[in-house]
């Protein structure tokens, strides 16, 4: 069964909300896929039926959310929810499959606004029951107003290992210690792009009121955390680090890991869209112009899928792209597309200026990317370590596909989409090399695991 759309859209978080209203209002027919069942994407999961206490404790910068998903929902976009797209080719056929159920779409324009992963923390114990990611916890505070109970330890670096310790804080969970795995030798260098963030002193303000507020509830606050370890058989039990040449040890029910977000990019790789490496917070991300075109014609990426602004960013980035789209399909001239992308383009730069200073403050931290220890898993789906890859670049392994075929790591469920990253790291390391020439997994169908019944019946067009 197949159908087609002026505009597909996939994920509908900020930046395909934005983008979904902004070409409606052009007239154009807009179809919005999304995995999750409800719009808002991560930052705001959840929105339409979060209670009044959840929405004082997110703040105001959540509740924005619900302006713009209300707005989406009045858009009179096609909107297909619990829907995971499992291949898209490069002329726009997007592939999904929902209840079971496998269908394609033809796309005249596609909009590629997956949002972001959290990069991975592998450290020895990170498999434990009990070790989560802060990302998972933000997930299931939104969602289900769920929190961690017991002794809780926060290791690692990044603006939301601070925003979720501050909802712990809130909600008087047992918060034992933050263990700041940055370097302070970062914060020092970042240090001269300082004015250009002052362009958006939001940022700046919400950051300091986080550090305020934690120094505030007098929890231990240790930086500079190295040879951070979890440890336990069954389920978590403490953590043990290094700080300032001291080993300390902690006793815990949880611990939640954070080092930063990466732009999901299965799908560009996939499309085989062009992407740079970004060197400070080491990741890839796709080439864009300033519209956001990929190199692949018809295809465009906005929001974190094309390299971590935030939020509000991505919203900016949905509505040029959704204007960019009208002016391709011509529902709108060249003359009107410039003259409304102003305004947009303003505020979006105006949203960025203050990335750099926040991207050289909390670099990831190299103690996670290239673990130490060699009985360290690294590819969670296969249950491959640090070491066996390590061996396995040493004996020939140039990049991430030949170990792949080697030691079966990116194989799994995921796909790669956690360890790839990592796996990309230990061999450049191994091989005394530049991470940004190793390259990546190369990434083939089916994106998600797609039942085999539901393969076999599907219909291809020719």
């Amino acid at each position: 069964m197949m159908s087609q759309s002026d505009y597909v859209i996939i994920g509908a978080g900020p930046a395909g909300l934005a983008a979904a209203v902004r070409a409606r209002s052009y007239g154009l027919s807009v179809t919005v896929l999304d995995e999750q069942h409800v719009p808002g994407g991560q930052i705001y999961r959840s929105i339409e039926r979060t209670d009044s206490d959840r929405v004082a404790l997110l703040g105001q910068d959540y509740l924005h959310g619900r302006t713009l998903v209300e707005a989406f929902r009045r858009s009179g976009a096609d909107y297909r929810p619990a829907t995971t797209v499992w291949h898209i080719t490069p002329d726009r056929r997007v592939y999904t499959l929902k209840d079971n159920q496998a269908r394609s779409l033809s796309a005249r324009r596609l909009l590629i606004a997956t949002g972001a992963l959290e990069r991975p923390a592998p450290i020895p114990g990170w498999t434990l029951p009990g070790v989560m990611g802060a990302g998972a916890v933000d997930v299931l505070f939104k969602s289900s107003a769920l929190m961690p109970a017991g002794r809780v330890v926060m290791a690692g670096t990044g603006p939301l290992l601070y925003l979720v310790a501050g909802h712990l804080l809130d909600c008087n969970m047992r918060l034992e210690a933050i263990l700041d795995t940055g370097s302070f030798k970062d914060k020092i260098r970042a240090a001269h792009l300082l004015p250009g963030a002052l362009r958006t002193p939001a940022y700046l303000l919400k950051g300091l009121a986080m550090l305020r507020h934690i120094r505030k509830s007098r929890v231990p606050h240790h930086q500079g955390v190295t040879h951070l370890r979890a440890r336990g058989d069954d389920h978590v039990e403490g953590v043990d680090f290094t700080c300032g040449n001291r080993k300390h040890t902690l006793e815990a029910d949880f611990l939640i890991l954070h080092d930063g977000v990466v732009p999901n990019t299965q799908m560009t790789r996939l499309l085989a869209c062009d992407h740079r490496w970004n060197p400070v917070q080491r990741y890839w991300k796709p080439i864009l112009d300033p519209w956001g075109n990929t190199s692949v014609q018809g295809i465009a990426v906005a929001g974190d899928t094309g390299g971590i602004y935030g939020a509000r960013s991505a919203e900016f980035a949905g509505d040029l792209a959704a204007i960019e789209t009208a002016c391709r399909l011509n529902a709108i001239s060249q003359q009107e597309r410039d003259l409304t992308a102003t305004a947009v383009s303003k505020k979006l730069r105006r949203e960025r200026a203050a990335r750099p200073l926040l991207d050289t403050m909390y670099k990831p931290n190299p103690e996670f990317y290239t673990p130490g220890d060699d009985d360290t898993i690294v590819c969670r789906c296969e249950e491959v370590t640090a070491g066996q890859i390590r061996e396995a670049a040493a004996h020939g392994g140039m990049g991430p596909n030949q170990v792949k075929a080697k030691i079966r790591c990116g194989m799994g469920p995921c796909q790669g989409r956690l360890c790839g990253l990592t796996v990309a790291e230990i061999i450049a390391a191994e091989r005394r090399t530049d991470t940004s020439s190793i390259g990546y997994f190369r990434i083939r169908p089916p994106l998600k695991p797609l039942p085999l019944e539901v393969l076999a019946n599907i219909e291809l067009e020719p």
